[in-house]
């Protein structure tokens, strides 16, 4: 059988299996493993053992539960209430301002979690009530919301990130700080719209009134901002060390986990509970993690072995005649088109074994070396565009779980389309100019 055939069949198997609703790993595992037993008989089944082993070996893989747990604690704790009340202080008297501040509360929140589902779960409940309390459109609020826990995915120490790095095999700590750029500039986006949109319609979100704006004090202001800046001290105390080079980046994740409860424990917010939750959550998630990677790893082993990646770079350059550019463009576009179906982890483990490798090849004027941590900023920024686009957004029914009755479905689809326009704008620009993702890894490294 041609080697086209063998990996049609074996997407075509894994897509139609996936309509079974059982779990993804055990899907794209089951497929790899009868795949590599086909075709290199009882010799396949050293490929899942050697997958395994290489997992177990990545050292790099530590920071997963590590991050996941200091975003829990940051959630479970409370510490993000102070920096909300922070925000709602500072920037309440502009019109727009409780907005910007939840888009500000996201992106430190997304500092210190990694998971675009933490984001959402702090913002629906601290900053959603609040904002409708005080008059702000119900559509506003709920697009900003879902557009800034988007940014988690993004912005380090992002756990699709180190997922993708596993299966590009390519360095989680120059991804994380690729990722630092673009998801600012999307932040500085979102602010923008908000700002421009409340300043034309300021009834979308009215500005604090005059008599609550003079009850709040110089000192108690001062107060706030003390207690707001603590994450941001989490985030330093974390990432200075690694950035200046005293720190691995494993080891910076144990002084973040370490910061982070020492936060919680003098603030005596650190309870057995708190513990005993943030430990379960983190379990759960890191096991998940290592079981998709494990399969993904599979499942790519397979495709080295049949040279299928070659095989399809022959299809697309040589007998359809696309440019490296035009097949970069699909490959985004089908990222969106799986976006409505699927989540970012099953995306990547579905299309990383073809994509990667085929991207790798592409003449796109980039070092070999710089071409995938591009890549991996642009399949993270896709994702997040994949995440608010209907029907079955990932964000969209997070949205739909944590909002009142009052907010309708109809509401959550119509609120996300100005943040989809600004995902798409960041994901252009950095498209066109890559040294937007690539200038602080060259900056850092270069020293």
């Amino acid at each position: 059988m041609p080697q086209e055939m063998i990996a049609l069949l074996m997407f075509s198997t894994m897509l139609l299996l996936m309509m079974t609703g059982q779990r993804v790993f055990g899907i794209i595992g089951f497929v790899a493993v009868v795949a590599s037993l086909a075709l290199w008989g009882t010799g396949g089944q050293q490929m899942g053992f050697s997958a395994a082993m290489k997992l177990m070996k990545w050292y790099p893989m530590l920071t997963l539960p590590m991050f996941v747990f200091m975003g829990y604690v940051m959630s479970e704790t409370r510490l993000a209430e102070d920096l909300y009340r922070m925000f709602h202080v500072w920037f309440g008297p502009v019109p727009g301002g409780l907005a910007i501040g939840t888009i500000l509360l996201m992106v430190l929140i997304s500092a210190m979690n990694g998971l675009s589902v933490a984001g959402m779960a702090i913002g629906s409940t601290i900053a959603l009530p609040e904002l409708l309390r005080r008059g702000y459109d119900k559509r506003m609020v709920t697009g900003v919301i879902q557009a800034g826990s988007s940014l988690g995915i993004l912005i380090p120490p992002s756990v699709v990130l180190v997922l993708y790095a596993m299966i590009a095999r390519a360095p989680v700590s120059q991804l994380w700080l690729a990722g630092i750029v673009p998801g600012l500039l999307m932040a500085a986006l979102f602010i923008l719209y908000i700002a421009l949109r409340c300043r034309l319609s300021p009834r979308l979100g009215p500005a604090l009134d005059a008599e609550e704006r003079a009850a709040i004090t110089s000192a108690e202001k001062l107060r706030l901002l003390g207690a707001g800046l603590l994450p941001l001290f989490i985030f330093a105390a974390m990432m200075v060390p690694f950035v200046k080079g005293y720190t691995s980046l494993v080891e910076s994740s144990v002084i973040g986990v370490a910061t982070t409860t020492l936060a919680a424990v003098i603030k005596r917010r650190f309870t057995r509970q708190v513990f005993e939750v943030a430990t379960r959550n983190t379990l759960g998630i890191s096991c998940m993690f290592m079981w998709i990677i494990l399969a993904a790893l599979s499942f790519g082993a397979v495709f080295d072995g049949l040279g299928a990646v070659k095989a399809i770079e022959g299809l697309f350059v040589d007998r359809l005649h696309m440019g490296p550019w035009t097949i970069l463009i699909l490959m985004q576009l089908s990222f969106l088109l799986m976006g409505m179906f699927l989540d970012d982890t099953a995306m990547l483990v579905i299309v990383a074994p073809l994509y990667v490798p085929l991207v790798a090849q592409l003449d796109l004027g980039l070092p070999p070396d710089q071409v995938l941590i591009w890549y991996g900023v642009l399949y993270t920024i896709t994702c997040q565009i994949a995440y608010l686009t209907p029907p079955f957004g990932y964000n969209l029914f997070l949205m739909r779980a944590f909002a009142p009755r009052e907010i309708t479905m109809l509401d959550i689809y119509r609120s996300v389309t100005p943040f989809v326009v600004m995902m798409a704008i960041a994901l252009a620009l950095v498209m066109i100019f890559p040294q937007i993702a690539l200038w602080l890894p060259q900056t850092i490294y270069g020293q």
